[in-house]
């Protein structure tokens, strides 16, 4: 028999698993993961769906686990989304203050923020996230709140992620196809962001790297707020093609040696080192270069790192980045990973674990799961922001959803 409790359900439709995480909020407002179904990944590429038959089965998989874990009736998730579609931005909105007295209410701040939204996308795009930054009032800058503050204007920063509607429409009618509704879209990235880092990590300035098999989704903290973030169209599964060609084996053969033997550095110790390759009875098939193998995995992953290096650079956040480097998402599994981006980066590198959670140990810990488990976390901020344990959302992301469902 189902329990009949308060949940919050995080679902990552990812390139390689589909991952449900459930947890229960506490009474302090923290949270505490009960339980976790996955499946494997078949109908989707670089973060995106291409068969919508096959990734609903695997998602139901993902969702029935869960609950059998959880002994809970899943009837809403908060959705991940990703792909090279959605882009970030920072944009700066005012209003002026009409009222008789110039005090500042919240209306006011509401106005200013749709005002920072009010920007030309494409009619094929949909705004994802409006996330605030600071506040102005007449031109004194750092504000953190400016309700119940004086002045004729007041104006706000915001970091905006959007997308092509339609393709952050196929992963939501999907779900809804299983009877499980959306209460909420929620970048990757983000997400990860959330789970891997601290109040202190934020405010002295982090960026986030989650090394997924599609995608590469990064996020850039400072001051405590978003400042940047980005999507790449290759992760993991480009290294083990990479592989496949390079070594001329098959893919699965690829996958196991990226797991089993890769690096995302080369070793003085692995020069001259081959590998004897069986094949299913055991026979030796092959032989292949251990150096070789890491070498072509180390180019493509310092690759991947260049590219977030170059984008950073050419913004100027790198040198906002006080707390260094964090690695999430299966590819931080890769050994020599925070070598690698303290070379690239040159700053410390460590891989991503979750904070200020509780529950199933092993979950937790792995670099994988850190997508779900923030999405998670998303669900409890804006729950505890209404005050409610299962109707979620604040009034913009409803509209935001509501607009998704209707449109097309």
């Amino acid at each position: 028999m189902f329990k009949s409790q308060p949940i919050i359900v995080g679902l990552d439709i990812g390139t390689s698993k589909v991952c449900a995480v459930v947890a229960e909020p506490n009474e302090a407002g923290a949270i505490n993961v009960i339980g976790v179904g996955q499946a494997k990944s078949r109908g989707v590429r670089k973060g995106e769906i291409v068969d919508a038959a096959v990734c609903g089965e695997d998602i139901r998989n993902a969702i029935v686990e869960a609950e059998q874990m959880a002994d809970v009736e899943i009837r809403s998730v908060f959705l991940g989304v990703t792909g090279a579609h959605l882009r970030g931005f920072n944009n700066r909105g005012f209003h002026p203050i009409v009222s008789h007295d110039r005090e500042i209410m919240e209306d006011d701040v509401q106005d200013a923020v749709k005002n920072a939204k009010a920007i030309n996308l494409p009619a094929e795009n949909h705004v994802v996230h409006v996330i605030r930054q600071h506040f102005l009032v007449d031109g004194q800058d750092g504000i953190v709140n400016p309700v119940g503050m004086f002045g004729s204007r007041v104006e706000v920063d915001v970091h905006v992620v959007h997308g092509n509607f339609n393709r952050l429409q196929n992963p939501i009618r999907i779900v809804k196809g299983l009877q499980i509704e959306v209460e909420c879209i929620v970048f990757n990235g983000l997400a990860s962001a959330l789970t891997s880092l601290d109040n202190q990590q934020k405010e002295l300035g982090a960026l986030v790297i989650d090394l997924g098999g599609g995608t590469t989704e990064y996020v850039v903290y400072a001051d405590g707020v978003i400042k940047h973030t980005g999507v790449l169209a290759v992760g993991g599964d480009h290294v083990s093609n990479d592989l496949a060609y390079g070594l001329k084996v098959p893919m699965g053969r690829a996958e196991q040696l990226k797991i089993e033997q890769g690096s995302a550095l080369v070793d003085r110790a692995v020069r001259g080192k081959n590998l004897q390759l069986a094949n299913s009875l055991g026979l030796p098939e092959k032989t292949v270069n251990l150096e070789h193998l890491r070498r072509i995995m180390s180019v493509r992953l310092e690759e991947i790192f260049q590219l977030i290096a170059d984008d950073l650079e050419s913004t100027g956040l790198l040198d906002y980045l006080r707390c260094g480097v964090v690695v999430s998402g299966g590819g931080a599994r890769i050994p020599e990973i925070q070598k690698l981006g303290e070379q690239v980066f040159g700053l410390p590198t460590t891989v991503g674990k979750a904070t200020a959670i509780s529950g199933l140990k092993s979950t937790l810990d792995q670099p994988e799961f850190a997508t779900a488990i923030g999405l998670v976390k998303f669900g409890a901020f804006e729950s505890k922001k209404r005050g409610e344990s299962r109707t979620l959302l604040p009034r913009g992301l409803r509209g935001t959803l509501t607009q998704l469902f209707r449109r097309g």
